[in-house]
């Protein structure tokens, strides 16, 4: 179909290009065992865990800073957040892109599972989807103290 429309496939490419485009497309998108299993253990032994740009008190990106603000209005203790900087890191800066298959910072991970970027979760928190997800996980408390912020009335 493709070639009808005059778009070149990786099949229609002579066999040595053919293959060195297949090894370096492969090179591109390989995670270590090692990477991989340091990922899965923090998503899997933390409850909340966020890959950003730069840490919660001074984030390097703005999708990051409204990640940690909408938790922050959320009522999520910071002891229950683990960040990791991905920009300290670059194999998990890239590394984490193939372990989730979301191509963009920050990711948010809540017990083990992905719940996607900034888009995402801006989106949960404004339908109160995220506020369901965090006290059915146990990550906020059921009511929230009287100074904190909450979405119709931050401060």
């Amino acid at each position: 179909m493709f070639a009808r429309a005059g778009f070149r496939t990786l099949s229609a490419l002579p066999s040595r290009q053919f293959q060195s485009t297949t090894r370096v497309l492969a090179q591109a998108r390989y995670l270590s065992d090692a990477s991989r299993k340091k990922i899965d253990d923090a998503v899997k032994q933390n409850p909340l865990v966020v890959f950003m740009k730069g840490t919660p008190d001074a984030p390097q990106c703005g999708f990051s800073r409204a990640v940690c603000q909408i938790l922050d209005v959320q009522g999520v203790p910071r002891e229950k957040l683990v960040t990791y900087n991905c920009l300290a890191d670059q194999e998990l800066r890239e590394g984490i892109k193939e372990y989730s298959e979301w191509p963009t910072i920050p990711q948010v991970y809540v017990k083990g599972e992905f719940v996607g970027g900034c888009d995402i979760v801006l989106s949960m928190h404004q339908s109160g989807e995220l506020e369901k997800l965090l006290m059915a996980e146990g990550l906020v408390p059921e009511e929230l103290p009287a100074d904190a912020p909450t979405p119709n009335n931050q401060q």
